[in-house]
C-alpha cells in the first residue's frame, strides 16, 4: 500500500555535497492523512529538510515540520485549530543496517532497496507532535468530573471500599 504522503528518495543518488529539499503535502494528501489521524481538517503540512550523506552509506536529515491542523475539543467537542512546528532529525539507513536504540540518536528511517520515504517519515513525525488532548479556549470540565471522580461511574464502588 502506497502512503499517503509519499516522496521516496534515493539514498544512492545524494549528492556529496547534500541537498535540501521542501516537501509539501497537497489537498489530496492532506484530505488522506486527516482520515488517517482522525482530523477534522489539515490545513498545511510542510517541511524543510537537509540531508547529508555520512560514513556507512548513512544520510543525516535535520529540518523542521510546519503543519496546522484542526481537531476537536476533549472537553466541548469545538474545532480546535492549531499549528505545529517540530524539529526534524533523522537518519535514513541504508538496506540492512540495524536501527540504533539510543535515546539521544535521531529516529531512524529504514530504507528499501536504496530508497527512503521523506513524506511518510514527515506524516510520521506530525502524528506524533499531535496534541492528544485539544482545548478549546476556555473549555473547562464539569465540576464533578474535577473533583477527584466523587460523582463518576465508580463512586458507589468506592464507598464499599474499606478505609484504611
Amino acid at each position: 500500500m502506497r502512503p499517503e504522503f509519499s516522496r521516496p528518495v534515493q539514498l544512492a543518488h545524494l549528492p556529496r555535497e547534500g541537498r535540501s529539499l521542501r516537501l509539501e503535502a497537497d489537498a489530496a494528501e492532506r484530505a488522506a492523512l486527516t482520515r488517517r489521524f482522525g482530523l477534522l481538517a489539515l490545513h498545511a503540512l510542510s517541511g524543510e529538510l537537509r540531508l547529508a550523506p555520512a560514513p556507512g552509506g548513512l544520510v543525516h536529515v535535520e529540518g523542521l515540520l510546519r503543519a496546522e491542523v484542526e481537531q476537536r475539543c476533549v472537553i466541548s467537542l469545538e474545532p480546535v485549530r492549531q499549528r505545529v512546528e517540530e524539529a526534524v532529525a533523522w537518519r535514513l539507513l541504508p538496506e540492512g543496517v540495524e536501527p540504533s536504540d539510543g535515546d539521544a540518536d535521531p529516529d531512524d528511517i529504514p530504507s528499501e532497496a536504496g530508497v527512503a520515504d521523506l513524506g511518510e517519515a514527515l506524516a510520521q513525525q506530525l502524528s506524533l507532535a499531535l496534541d492528544p488532548y485539544p482545548r478549546a479556549p476556555g473549555a473547562t470540565l464539569p465540576a464533578e468530573a474535577s473533583d477527584g471522580g466523587a460523582h463518576g461511574p465508580f463512586a458507589a464502588l468506592a464507598k464499599l471500599r474499606p478505609r484504611e
